[in-house]
């Protein structure tokens, strides 16, 4: 009866070592790409700044795509708070003037507005 020592990997584990072999082989390409261009003519160290100019490239249109991404979604959160803020009137009140302001107003009529507490209303 073989007994095997069998080590159990956890994900964590497997997930680094996937990230590692991707880094391992993006260094690789990366070096292979330097290579090519001293081959084509340039030096090394011009074409490892060549190779860094274009990942800082890459980099700063990450961060651009970045900035606006976050610009909208702060747009949308302060609009969706805004909207939530809103007031909706109550079905009694009245949404532009309280009574004893329309009292006030020039060519106020109390039976147009049923107002009985009013001197001057009529019941027919």
């Amino acid at each position: 009866m073989p007994t095997s020592n069998r080590v159990t990997v956890s994900t964590a584990e497997r997930f680094g070592r996937w990230l590692g072999r991707g880094w391992r082989g993006y260094v690789r390409r990366e070096r292979r790409v330097v290579g090519w261009l001293a081959t084509q003519g340039l030096s090394a160290s011009v074409a490892t700044a060549l190779v860094w100019l274009v990942k800082l490239a890459v980099l700063g249109v990450l961060l651009y795509a970045a900035f606006w991404l976050a610009l909208l979604v702060v747009f949308a959160v302060a609009a969706a708070w805004v909207a939530g803020q809103g007031h909706a009137p109550e079905e009694d009140e009245w949404p532009f003037m309280d009574g004893e302001e329309i009292r006030k107003s020039p060519g106020y009529d109390p039976n147009l507005y049923n107002d009985a507490s009013h001197e001057m209303f009529e019941d027919d």
